[in-house]
């Protein structure tokens, strides 16, 4: 073997062994920010109770995204349940494409909203859980999907604080059957 081709053969080993290095390393500081941007809580659940954010994108009737001191979070509407549309495991349901329309309707991209969290931060999927008020107004948002009838009330200690108040509002919207007391007569039913 000549000498210039046992050098390219030592060299291109030595590449390919610092390729391997260079690879390892770098995956070594993506574990390393992934374990410290893990034990560090998300900004929005360190921000105090109440604060302002911007809804970037309404997915459904319970559920936005808004951004949150330059974070967008992944928002479930505390004390509400709308019909689903766009669940992996669920089929669309009756009144869910109204309840998406109302929600869109209240608090379009760009609106600003009050943020006020319950005692539990998040739900098992990693959401934020909030009470909404439009702050153009202070109307209440999660109740009035309630009262609207393009929601039911739910209530999961310990983000239950308004309860009462939704079961009423809840119990006021089937009486008088508005929304998908009417058309489905309540929630959760297949789309016809």
């Amino acid at each position: 073997m000549t000498s210039s081709r046992l050098r390219r053969k030592v060299l291109f080993r030595f590449l390919v062994v610092l390729g391997f290095a260079g690879a390892i390393w770098a995956a070594s500081k993506v574990g390393e920010s992934r374990r410290s941007s893990s034990t560090q809580p998300p900004i929005a659940d360190s921000v105090p109770s109440e604060v302002v954010g911007e809804v970037v994108y309404v997915i459904d009737g319970d559920t936005v995204d808004i951004a949150i001191n330059g974070q967008v979070e992944r928002v479930r509407l505390i004390g509400i349940d709308t019909p689903e549309t766009v669940s992996r495991t669920d089929p669309v349901q009756c009144f869910g494409a109204e309840a998406s329309e109302a929600l869109l309707g209240l608090i379009p991209p760009g609106s600003m909203v009050q943020l006020e969290r319950g005692p539990e931060p998040r739900d098992r999927y990693g959401r934020l859980l909030l009470y909404l008020r439009r702050q153009s107004d202070g109307l209440f948002v999660n109740q009035w999907m309630i009262e609207g009838g393009f929601a039911d009330s739910v209530n999961y200690a310990p983000n239950d604080g308004f309860a009462e108040q939704f079961d009423r509002a809840r119990d006021q919207a089937r009486s008088q059957k508005r929304g998908l007391w009417a058309a489905c007569d309540g929630p959760d039913q297949p789309l016809q």
